[in-house]
């Protein structure tokens, strides 16, 4: 007897065939097939982003990029054909966006979005070549950090505020060097008092509500895992800043206590007088009201972290520390960011 071979994989060929002839004659008959020769480099930026990007990005990072697609990338170069798009559109591109005023880091993460589409689309045999690795980029000036000095903090900044419900808060961030969403994001599970350390496994983020109904706000706060490994992290916290935490969880349990059941109870360590989340633009103008009255140097509450580093190693802390303290994944990082620091020390220690 003859037993006849099976031919599944030409069948699942065939079926697969099948089955993309009559997506496309749906797409044909809606209206929504565009042919390669038609296809403009904004409707490809837009489909990269969507189908090819958004499932693996974080929501911050997804409304970062979409905000650079349709703000800088789109109204330039979104009309161009795919297939016609060569070295001089983004090189000239780059060069007027610096001329008017961007940053050089806009314009690199505006490159780094046109290399990653264009890459995919080279894949996919849109285009013959990834013309924007053909172009040059301005050479990203690294901003100066503002800090504060030892003093500045102890004896000026911290007693004067130590009355304002956001004195914990800004107490903890100078002293482990926190950053704002990772303060934000705290909550009393994530703290051992006992032990004097805290863990850090979320940060508070806003982001663009793409579902919002028309009651709903634009943007919504978002509770999210830390972006790196390193970034999740366990840290010390110094005794003054217990002492503080000690006394700002006496106060938040007097306002629990005060509003009961209308009291919205996350577990959060730094709240609003309800228990809602502290929305983080609202808790930058507090910083900011509370550096300005002060009559201290106008800094970023991200200067905190700043400063706490750079005191950090002044002090003689070694740098693979600070790298633990601050969750770079990289001591190499960490050296880069505080060079100054460094080679200010060095000088220290030469002879005069």
């Amino acid at each position: 007897m003859t037993v006849m071979p099976n031919r599944p994989s030409r069948r699942l060929s065939v079926c697969a065939a099948a089955e993309q002839l009559a997506k496309a004659l749906r797409d044909h008959q809606q209206g929504t097939l565009v042919a390669p020769h038609k296809l403009t480099l904004g409707t490809w930026l837009d489909t990269w982003l969507q189908d090819y990007k958004r499932p693996k990005l974080r929501p911050t990072t997804f409304d970062s990029y979409e905000m650079l697609i349709r703000c800088h990338l789109k109204p330039a170069l979104g009309h161009l054909a795919l297939r016609d798009v060569r070295p001089e559109h983004f090189q000239y591109f780059y060069n007027e966006k610096m001329q008017y005023g961007a940053s050089a880091r806009t314009v690199r993460y505006c490159h780094t979005l046109l290399h990653g589409a264009l890459a995919r689309a080279e894949q996919h045999q849109l285009i013959a070549r990834n013309v924007s690795s053909l172009t040059g980029l301005p050479h990203e000036a690294r901003r100066a950090m503002q800090t504060l000095t030892l003093d500045q903090v102890a004896a000026t900044l911290l007693p004067t505020i130590a009355q304002d419900r956001l004195f914990a808060v800004i107490f903890l961030a100078f002293g482990t060097g926190l950053r704002r969403g990772e303060l934000l994001a705290l909550r009393w599970k994530d703290l051992d008092m006992q032990a004097g350390i805290l863990q850090v496994r979320q940060t508070l983020v806003r982001v663009t509500n793409h579902q919002a109904t028309p009651a709903q706000g634009r943007t919504q706060l978002l509770f999210q895992e830390p972006k790196t490994a390193q970034a999740r992290r366990t840290i010390p916290i110094p005794g003054q800043c217990l002492t503080a935490l000690k006394q700002h969880r006496v106060r938040q349990a007097e306002e629990k206590l005060l509003l009961g059941h209308a009291y919205h109870d996350g577990g959060l360590v730094f709240c609003q007088a309800d228990g809602q989340p502290i929305d983080p633009r609202n808790f930058l103008r507090s910083f900011d009201r509370l550096i300005a009255q002060e009559g201290l140097p106008p800094i970023r509450f991200h200067d905190a972290r700043h400063t706490f580093a750079t005191l950090m190693l002044e002090l003689g802390e070694s740098p693979k520390t600070v790298q633990t303290m601050l969750g770079h994944s990289r001591v190499a990082i960490t050296l880069d960011v505080y060079s100054h620091v460094s080679l200010e020390l060095e000088k220290r220690r030469l002879p005069s």
